[in-house]
Protein backbone atom coordinates (compact mmCIF):
# COMPACT_ATOMS: atom_id res chain seq x y z
CA UNK A 1 0.00 0.00 0.00
CA UNK A 2 2.84 2.24 1.07
CA UNK A 3 4.39 2.16 -2.99
CA UNK A 4 0.74 2.85 -3.91
CA UNK A 5 0.96 5.76 -2.17
CA UNK A 6 4.30 6.92 -3.73
CA UNK A 7 3.23 5.98 -7.31
CA UNK A 8 0.14 8.28 -6.78
CA UNK A 9 2.50 11.03 -5.52
CA UNK A 10 5.25 10.88 -7.58
CA UNK A 11 1.76 11.44 -11.00
CA UNK A 12 0.32 14.19 -8.30
CA UNK A 13 4.29 15.95 -8.72
CA UNK A 14 3.97 15.43 -12.66
CA UNK A 15 0.19 17.34 -11.63
CA UNK A 16 2.11 20.43 -10.01
CA UNK A 17 4.90 20.37 -11.92
CA UNK A 18 3.13 21.09 -15.50
CA UNK A 19 0.60 23.74 -13.44
CA UNK A 20 3.75 25.14 -12.40
CA UNK A 21 5.18 26.01 -15.92
CA UNK A 22 1.07 26.92 -16.81
CA UNK A 23 0.55 29.68 -14.24
CA UNK A 24 3.24 31.58 -15.59
CA UNK A 25 5.13 32.81 -12.39
CA UNK A 26 1.67 32.57 -10.37
CA UNK A 27 0.20 35.31 -12.30
CA UNK A 28 -2.75 32.70 -13.96
CA UNK A 29 -5.56 31.95 -11.13
CA UNK A 30 -6.43 28.30 -12.13
CA UNK A 31 -3.32 26.96 -12.61
CA UNK A 32 -1.67 28.46 -9.78
CA UNK A 33 -4.93 26.85 -7.30
CA UNK A 34 -4.23 23.64 -9.28
CA UNK A 35 -0.46 23.98 -8.61
CA UNK A 36 -1.23 24.28 -4.97
CA UNK A 37 -3.77 21.00 -4.82
CA UNK A 38 -1.50 18.91 -6.50
CA UNK A 39 1.89 19.74 -4.58
CA UNK A 40 -0.25 19.87 -1.05
CA UNK A 41 -2.04 15.62 -2.45
CA UNK A 42 1.64 14.84 -3.16
CA UNK A 43 4.15 15.63 -0.71
CA UNK A 44 0.89 14.79 1.55
CA UNK A 45 0.91 11.28 0.25
CA UNK A 46 4.92 11.01 0.26
CA UNK A 47 4.88 11.72 3.97
CA UNK A 48 2.46 8.88 4.55
CA UNK A 49 4.08 6.44 2.68
CA UNK A 50 7.54 7.49 4.03
CA UNK A 51 6.01 5.96 7.59
CA UNK A 52 6.53 2.68 5.88
CA UNK A 53 9.05 2.84 3.48
CA UNK A 54 12.84 3.46 3.21
CA UNK A 55 13.54 7.36 2.61
CA UNK A 56 15.80 6.64 -0.62
CA UNK A 57 14.23 4.48 -2.93
CA UNK A 58 10.62 5.89 -1.93
CA UNK A 59 12.37 9.96 -2.65
CA UNK A 60 14.00 8.44 -5.63
CA UNK A 61 10.79 6.73 -7.35
CA UNK A 62 9.10 9.80 -6.44
CA UNK A 63 11.43 11.90 -8.07
CA UNK A 64 11.57 9.57 -11.37
CA UNK A 65 7.56 9.40 -11.81
CA UNK A 66 7.23 13.18 -11.56
CA UNK A 67 10.53 13.95 -13.42
CA UNK A 68 9.43 10.68 -16.42
CA UNK A 69 5.74 12.14 -16.31
CA UNK A 70 6.07 15.53 -17.07
CA UNK A 71 8.77 14.98 -19.57
CA UNK A 72 6.40 12.95 -20.78
CA UNK A 73 3.31 15.37 -20.66
CA UNK A 74 5.62 18.02 -22.29
CA UNK A 75 6.41 16.27 -25.56
CA UNK A 76 2.75 14.89 -25.36
CA UNK A 77 0.81 18.28 -24.66
CA UNK A 78 3.13 21.16 -24.72
CA UNK A 79 5.15 20.74 -28.04
CA UNK A 80 8.67 20.09 -25.88
CA UNK A 81 11.47 18.91 -28.16
CA UNK A 82 11.34 14.73 -29.04
CA UNK A 83 14.23 13.47 -29.54
CA UNK A 84 15.83 9.63 -29.43
CA UNK A 85 17.99 10.83 -26.83
CA UNK A 86 15.32 12.68 -24.32
CA UNK A 87 13.23 9.31 -25.03
CA UNK A 88 16.14 6.56 -24.54
CA UNK A 89 16.80 8.98 -21.13
CA UNK A 90 13.48 8.85 -20.50
CA UNK A 91 13.20 5.44 -20.63
CA UNK A 92 16.24 4.50 -18.15
CA UNK A 93 14.71 6.70 -15.43
CA UNK A 94 11.38 4.53 -15.71
CA UNK A 95 13.62 1.49 -15.75
CA UNK A 96 15.67 2.72 -12.69
CA UNK A 97 12.53 3.80 -10.88
CA UNK A 98 11.44 0.44 -11.53
CA UNK A 99 14.53 -1.35 -10.05
CA UNK A 100 14.15 1.08 -6.95
CA UNK A 101 10.75 0.28 -6.30
CA UNK A 102 11.45 -3.36 -6.54
CA UNK A 103 14.47 -3.53 -3.98
CA UNK A 104 12.58 -1.12 -1.69
CA UNK A 105 12.03 -2.82 1.65
CA UNK A 106 8.64 -1.93 3.94
CA UNK A 107 9.57 -1.81 7.90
Amino acid sequence: MAWLLVIVAGLLETGFAVCLKLSHGFTRLWPTIAFCAFALGSFGLLTLALKKLDVGPAYAVWTGIGAAGTAIYGMVFLDDLVSTLKIVSISLVILGVIGLQLSGSAH
